[in-house]
């Protein structure tokens, strides 16, 4: 190889590994901050949000003896978990509607108040039926997808990455839901850990 090729291939070689380098680093950075701020804090777990609604897991769950799929209905067949819709609540809330018996004495009628205004607005129409805008508490960045129905499928229990909700008042996230957690999972369970698995 002649000098003038050297010259031009040495600074060549060296431009093409700084741009691959700022390519790793730049798609790392992002992937990182593409975490939702308020739900993760430094160590990547935080407490939950304060929903519109307040929904105490223990009474439904450990109470009222509810499974994760009396509310959360898609998560064995559909791509994502989903938060009920309101009429869903009102299967078992809707009680004294229609004669007008409800009071709003305790705090839990004074929530199940907002359910129902919620659906239906209020008696004197200033308030119109809307959806509950519930603060999301588990999120995985946007460049990785999240199925739930093979991980149910394959065994995993709801607590496995979100907890024993059933003692939570207020739902918060408890394992960190980066790579690392979720590949050391699939490792330890001979689950696939192709890119392609996670990433689009």
């Amino acid at each position: 190889m002649n000098k003038l090729a050297i010259k031009i291939a040495v600074p060549l070689i060296g431009l093409v590994v700084a741009l691959v380098g700022l390519f790793v680093a730049i798609f790392f950075i992002q992937a990182w901050w593409s975490q939702p701020s308020g739900i993760f804090d430094v160590a990547g777990i935080s407490d939950g949000p304060e929903q519109p609604i307040a929904f105490p897991h223990t009474v439904h769950v450990q109470d009222a003896g509810l499974d994760c799929q009396f509310c959360h209905r898609t998560v064995g067949t559909d791509e994502a978990a989903t938060v009920p819709a309101v009429e869903q609540c009102l299967f078992c809330h809707d009680f004294g509607r229609i004669d007008g018996s409800r009071s709003s004495n305790s705090d839990a009628e004074q929530e199940i108040a907002k359910l129902v205004t919620a659906f239906y607005g209020s008696d004197d129409g200033k308030v119109l039926p809307a959806p509950i805008d519930w603060m999301r508490v588990h999120r995985m960045p946007d460049h990785v997808q999240f199925i739930h129905e093979p991980h149910i499928s394959a065994g995993l229990t709801c607590s496995t990455c979100h907890g024993n909700v059933s003692e939570m008042e207020v739902v918060k996230q408890v394992r960190n839901l980066k790579m690392r957690d979720c590949v050391d999972c699939h490792r330890d369970l001979n689950a696939p850990t192709d890119c392609a698995t996670c990433h689009y």
